[in-house]
């Protein structure tokens, strides 16, 4: 049974600790793959996203070199909100006998409870719960029940919001995203007033 792990977010933009988290997946649970899924219309977000163009080249740049991880455009195709049930649903349909693993960060682990249909989710993946070293998971006792690993990550203190405050202050942002995603932000003059 191929295993494939499940990384949606906003990336506005993707950083060096999505790399990581999705490298540690890869390895500590032997996936066939981890697919980078850019979030179409979040139902969650309140501020503007940057374009889901600029969004999707910026991850395309990031997974360069790493054959194991794939862009999915799935939730950027589809028109309205983009819920994770929705793309979970269409995924398993089209990949009969895929073994799936969502991979979440514990912020989105507190709130899960508070997603459509969580439970019907969460009957169709394992989920991966992303842990910083020395931090424990607040088990969310509404989700206990139900499949649960988790991924030690290294300690990484990077934020998409850092990132775009340091690039709206045109300080630097290599040490926090890959080169390329680095020089595309430049080139493309993204999170500038």
């Amino acid at each position: 049974m191929k295993r494939v792990g499940l990384f949606g977010g906003s990336f506005d933009p993707v950083h060096h600790a999505h790399v990581a988290l999705a490298r540690q997946a890869l390895d500590q649970l032997a996936l066939d793959e981890v697919r980078w899924i850019p979030v179409g219309l979040p139902w969650q977000k309140a501020r503007e996203l940057a374009p889901a163009a600029d969004r999707e080249a910026m991850v395309r740049l990031a997974i360069e070199g790493e054959p194991r991880f794939v862009l999915d455009r799935i939730e950027l195709r589809r028109r309205g909100p983009s819920f994770t049930l929705d793309t979970v649903r269409e995924l398993h349909a089209a990949n009969p006998g895929t073994d799936w693993f969502l991979i979440l960060g514990q912020d989105q682990y507190a709130t899960l409870h508070t997603w459509r249909d969580w439970r019907e989710l969460l009957g169709l993946v394992t989920m991966v719960v992303a842990n910083r070293p020395g931090a424990s998971v607040a088990i969310n006792p509404q989700v206990a029940d139900f499949r649960h690993q988790a991924v030690v990550l290294p300690m990484m203190d990077i934020s998409s919001t850092e990132v775009r405050r340091r690039a709206a202050a045109g300080e630097p942002i290599d040490d926090l995203v890959p080169e390329a995603v680095a020089e595309y932000i430049e080139r493309r003059h993204l999170y500038r007033s």
